[in-house]
């Protein structure tokens, strides 16, 4: 079993050596993530440059790849060749933030594991729901022990094509979790406004900025599992149409 780890936070970052290390139990690892942050990057593919990847070695003495493209050209490039041996799941994380509802549009995190995929590969993705005003050192040991569980658990029973798993983690002991629960992708709301300034030589320039969104917790959703103090396991498909709209457009007269 060769394992592709990456995430969109960055190489160095402690949440990918804590997601690495887990899944070293289920086998042999590679990791190969991005030079630098690439938070709410969304599915970015590069193709208007070349990529480069170099050699680092992380705290735990281990090696990784750093590569200057976003997180979904991390797994493109492990798809297309780039280790020697052929790649058979990819998993990314851990996030330090949940990536629920809406989220997942635009999480790095997430796209990741879409590339995986579109490529053929199953996936998972790993968030864990630390506090926004969290001052101190994120512990990643419980979210990594559930990824560990849960990509085993995957493994085993196996996953259909053109499906991932989005896993959130809420941030509490790992023996104060109650447990694994399926779940549907909630709501996220965005409370954007657009900041014009003007920089010092008269030209303006822009901040799209608000306060941090707000989550609705509905029976059965992402949103009510993690404050409930639950793992959310939520099953993603890339297949986007909305198929109970079908008849509806069908019955429209297009002439």
């Amino acid at each position: 079993m060769h394992i592709v780890v990456t995430n969109d936070d960055g190489i160095v970052t402690p949440g990918l050596l804590a997601l690495a290390t887990a899944m070293r139990k289920l086998g042999d690892v590679s990791i190969l993530a991005p030079d630098r942050n690439w938070s709410a990057s969304g599915h970015v593919r590069t193709i208007d440059r070349p990529l480069r990847v170099r050699e680092v070695v992380l705290s735990d003495g281990s090696t990784a790849w750093a590569c200057d493209g976003a997180p979904s050209d991390c797994v493109a490039l492990a798809l297309c060749g780039f280790f020697k041996d052929p790649v058979d799941l990819v998993v990314s994380g851990i996030n330090p933030f949940a990536n629920i509802g809406d989220d997942v549009t635009y999480s790095g995190t997430v796209t990741a594991a879409m590339e995986a995929v579109i490529g053929g590969l199953p996936a998972v993705a790993v968030s864990v729901d630390s506090p926004d005003n969290h001052l101190g050192i994120v512990d990643y040991q419980p979210a990594a022990e559930q990824a560990l569980k849960i990509t085993g658990t995957m493994l085993k029973k196996g996953l259909p094509k053109g499906l991932l798993l989005n896993v959130n983690v809420p941030y509490i002991p790992g023996d104060k979790i109650k447990g694994i629960r399926i779940t549907r992708q909630g709501k996220r709301e965005y409370h954007d406004r657009l900041d014009k300034r003007i920089d010092p030589r008269g030209k303006p320039y822009y901040w799209a900025i608000g306060d941090l969104p707000t989550a609705h917790e509905e029976p059965g959703n992402d949103v009510e599992a993690l404050l409930n103090g639950y793992v959310s396991v939520t099953p993603v498909q890339l297949d986007l149409t909305a198929y109970r709209f079908l008849p509806e457009l069908n019955s429209w007269n297009w002439e």
